[in-house]
């Protein structure tokens, strides 16, 4: 008599990106926030461990830039800035640059870092990118407050308007994590991206009003010049410090490229994450 066949019940799970490259599976990147967190904490610790005066940097970079801009434009080109000094000027522009800089550097570069981590395991890929983004926003969040002590020491009053600070944060954050996103995805097939970057975010520091007002341009080219989506958030950043008027179309210009650019970042994204693993 023939044995009985044998069979195990075994189900596999096929997992593939969404149909739509704009698709994104909310549940799943809640489910992967602990994993964000984690690795946003590795990388905070990583940059600072064996440092002599570790933190401090977050407070000693953005200040001696803005010594450095000071005496260079401060003395020689003497931008208008109005009746705000212009310590305090660039101070508040060079903190968020800095922190557009680092953030979109450490993530273009985040999944060869992680490359065991993206090949091994299964996990919402643009954790990766993201948890970079917000390692960063650590230290954006420590070293603000430098702008408030500045402004208390040439004795500039902080405006009410303050209240609005957290919108242009938000929009400060948005474009620099679709920046981050579309760049590491970029990486992966085209390794000179970390050659041609530091020269992209150099010309890309130089068309933002960070060390001049955008007040230098003629009234006919300011709304151009805020496709640039730094130029509404950073003038933005400074009159809801300092009580300016805030010029809603320019934000509304540069508000529009940020959401262009995020469109963009997660189509480029959504299309090359199924091939990560096999190219890294």
């Amino acid at each position: 008599m023939a044995a009985p066949m044998v069979t195990d019940n075994i189900k596999t799970r096929h997992i593939t990106p969404g149909h739509s490259p704009l698709a994104l599976d909310f549940k799943e990147y809640w489910n992967g926030r602990e994993l964000l967190y984690f690795l946003a904490w590795r990388d905070i610790k990583v940059r600072y461990k064996q440092t002599a005066i570790g933190v401090i940097w977050l407070f000693l970079q953005p200040l001696l830039t803005t010594i450095i801009l000071t005496v260079i434009f401060g003395s020689v080109a003497r931008f208008d800035t109005g009746v705000l000094p212009y310590p305090i000027f660039v101070l508040s522009g060079i903190i968020p640059w800095l922190f557009v800089y680092n953030a979109i550097t450490m993530s273009s570069n985040s999944f060869v870092s992680n490359a065991n981590l993206v090949t091994k395991v299964y996990f919402p890929r643009m954790i990766v990118p993201l948890s970079s983004v917000t390692a960063c926003a650590f230290d954006l969040l420590v070293s603000f407050p430098i702008v408030i002590l500045v402004a208390l020491y040439y004795r500039t009053a902080i405006s009410w308007q303050i209240v609005l600070l957290p919108l242009f944060l938000i929009l400060l954050l948005l474009q620099t994590a679709a920046f981050g996103i579309l760049f590491s995805a970029i990486n992966i097939r085209f390794r000179d991206v970390k050659f041609t970057l530091p020269f992209i975010l150099q010309v890309w520091m130089l068309a933002s009003p960070i060390f001049y007002p955008s007040s230098l341009l003629p009234e006919r080219w300011r709304y151009w010049y805020a496709i640039n989506p730094l130029t509404g958030v950073i003038e933005g950043i400074r009159s809801s410090l300092f009580g300016a008027d805030i010029d809603w179309q320019l934000v509304g210009v540069s508000s529009i490229s940020i959401a262009v650019l995020v469109v963009g970042a997660l189509f480029v994204f959504r299309r090359m994450e199924d091939a990560f693993a096999d190219m890294i």
